[in-house]
């Protein structure tokens, strides 16, 4: 009976240690769950962002967030901000996920779009807005990101 409950324990622990693990990504050697709400503008606030370039943009923050095996969990475009819930591996960093972002996001969006040249003299604001999120539940952040389309 002794090893018995020994095996019992034991499986029950990985069960725990599982559901436990389900909550967090992991790479080669660091597990962790980073979420973060960021947001950042267009040049001078111009509201150049229409809904053909919402379409394309979200394509291009998915396939970057893909390529960087980060995670988002709520994006809303306006037509001069982009609001940004997102899980990154903590290696790569948050930082140099937003700068490629934006980045690409505005050699593409400008070679292809005049509006978007002409208007301005670069897509994005040099600068963002990030917080981890933490504190709060996620379903409240991602309830309050959906909700910014309707302010």
């Amino acid at each position: 009976m002794g090893s018995r409950n020994a095996l019992h324990y034991t499986w029950d622990t990985h069960i725990i240690f599982f559901m436990t693990l389900a909550k967090y990504k992991s790479n080669n050697n660091v597990v962790y769950s980073c979420k973060y709400h960021v947001v950042w503008c267009t040049k001078y606030r111009r509201d150049v962002l229409n809904d053909i370039v919402h379409g394309e943009l979200k394509m291009i923050v998915s396939e970057i967030c893909i390529k960087r095996k980060s995670e988002i969990l709520a994006l809303e475009l306006m037509s001069d901000h982009v609001h940004l819930l997102v899980e990154a591996d903590p290696q790569y960093g948050i930082h140099r996920l937003i700068k490629e972002i934006k980045g690409n996001s505005s050699h593409f969006l400008r070679k292809k779009h005049k509006h978007l040249r002409t208007r301005l003299p670069t897509l994005w604001t040099n600068s963002y807005f990030v917080s981890t999120v933490g504190g709060a539940p996620i379903s409240v952040i991602k309830q309050y990101v959906e909700a910014q389309k309707f302010v």
